[in-house]
């Protein structure tokens, strides 16, 4: 029996392993990733939780599992459109890939006027990464056609906006290969549309990331998970547009609102307000109701005694396994 949420003592907050033929550990955000033999990537997914390009200070119980598990879904669910980095997801926190050379880039891609884009749009700008967006329209309107707006990949401090123009001009990605990014980021970003729609929801925007090995472009990380994806309810949409009412969204949008409302935007001298239990164990329950809509099963608490222990014994066992194969 999985024990109900409680403490932060039920989060994983982050990891340290030693595994054999370890060559590098990396600490992101949310994930802790570990390079095995310079072939495998092990991405162990935490419970902790950023916004604003700031890792928040408490851990909420199993949102880790929650969007490996979300990830592993729609990994499998798109392979067909695009090759991904995937080997293996031997345990609810883990996923286990090939190791790609990972392009410095993010694909976000917009099919709606939501978050950052309408930020920059009622601030007068009709141009965001190059991109002109159309006059006239309202918050959480839907493009014409959907929208790249890439940013670079930051590894500290925040991602900045950038253009395909300045992407190609510094060398970051060829122009043939950011083509063929692009290419993969409207299939992908499609095939998320139709698993949303199936679920009576609309895949608002969301980012890719990609990595190469040999001559072979993967996708990489996580994919339409609510850490890098928004969602609306369709049901209602177009009656809340035209009332210019809030849409009722899926995602981690909440989170970045309660830290707005207590004067929290990641800026310099901002301080991330406290956070207290009731509103950690909120979060929880909100990421388990996210991969229930997403999915539409049962979400399954993993125990969360000797989590740690769990993990390592499960990355090793998948290693050896695939070192054999």
């Amino acid at each position: 029996m999985s024990k109900t949420v409680n403490s932060v003592a039920d989060a994983i907050q982050e990891t340290k392993f030693k595994f054999p033929g370890q060559t590098a550990y990396y600490k992101g955000k949310v994930r802790d990733v570990y390079t095995i033999d310079e072939t495998y990537l092990v991405m162990v997914v935490t419970d902790r939780i950023s916004a604003f390009d700031v890792v928040l200070p408490r851990a909420i119980p199993f949102k880790g599992q929650v969007l490996n598990e979300i990830a592993a879904y729609m990994l499998n669910a798109t392979k067909d459109v695009v090759p991904n980095w995937v080997i293996d997801v031997p345990d609810p926190n883990v996923t286990i890939g090939r190791m790609c050379t990972p392009y410095k880039v993010e694909m976000v891609i917009r099919g709606y006027l939501s978050g950052h884009a309408w930020r920059e749009y009622s601030n007068g700008n009709r141009v965001l990464c190059g991109v002109r967006m159309p006059d006239g329209m309202k918050e959480n309107d839907k493009f014409p056609k959907p929208i790249i707006t890439p940013t670079t990949k930051a590894s500290f401090g925040h991602d900045m906006d950038i253009s395909a123009d300045q992407i190609i001009q510094q060398g970051i990605v060829s122009a043939g290969e950011y083509d063929q990014l692009e290419n993969y980021t409207r299939a992908v970003y499609q095939r998320g549309s139709e698993l949303a729609a199936k679920r009576g929801l609309i895949l608002v925007d969301t980012k890719y990331e990609f990595g190469k090995s040999g001559d072979q472009i993967f996708l990489i990380d996580e994919i339409h998970t609510p850490d890098s994806s928004r969602y609306f309810y369709a049901e209602g949409y177009e009656d809340r547009q035209q009332k210019g009412q809030p849409q009722k969204q899926l995602s981690k949008e909440f989170v970045r609102q309660w830290l707005i409302e207590n004067n929290f935007q990641g800026k310099e001298g901002q301080v991330v307000p406290e956070m207290q239990d009731e509103w950690v164990e909120q979060i929880s329950r909100r990421y388990i109701e996210l991969y229930e809509k997403l999915i539409g099963d049962s979400f399954v608490k993993q125990d969360t005694n000797n989590q740690l222990g769990r993990i390592e014994e499960n990355i090793l066992n998948s290693l050896a396994k695939n070192k054999k194969n």
